[in-house]
């Protein structure tokens, strides 16, 4: 990634040949953090963050993930609340499994299958 083009240091005299990396695509949505509750070793609360965004090619669906989105976010909380009430105090998250069910929201809320779920950082803290 070139940071001085987020900066807006980049030289814009020089041609780039157009490989990867560079800044983000439109076909990628970032949707705000999910937080969920959870029960920590010694029976305090804690709280489980999850970052996730949406990566979708066809600009079709891509519109359609857009409008989507409260109801995206609706649906991530859903998933992302169940699995931290199944999780046991100090154990950590079964990110694999909540990557499948953030998935499976993700293709359910918006119709059909094409909008490829990203996902970022589990905590629980």
């Amino acid at each position: 990634m070139d940071r001085r083009a987020l900066l807006g240091l980049k030289d814009t005299s020089r041609k780039t040949s157009g490989g990867g990396g560079g800044a983000p695509q439109a076909s990628y949505l970032r949707l705000p953090t999910i937080t969920a509750n959870v029960m920590r070793a010694g029976g305090r609360r804690g709280v489980m963050t999850v970052e996730t965004g949406v990566d979708t090619p066809d600009a079709a669906l891509r519109t359609r993930v857009a409008q989507s989105a409260p109801r995206l976010r609706a649906a991530y909380a859903a998933v992302v609340q169940q699995a931290a009430n199944a999780l046991l105090p100090g154990a950590p998250p079964d990110i694999e499994r909540l990557i499948v069910q953030l998935q499976a929201a993700t293709d359910r809320t918006v119709g059909r299958a094409g909008a490829r779920l990203l996902i970022g950082t589990v905590m629980v803290v």
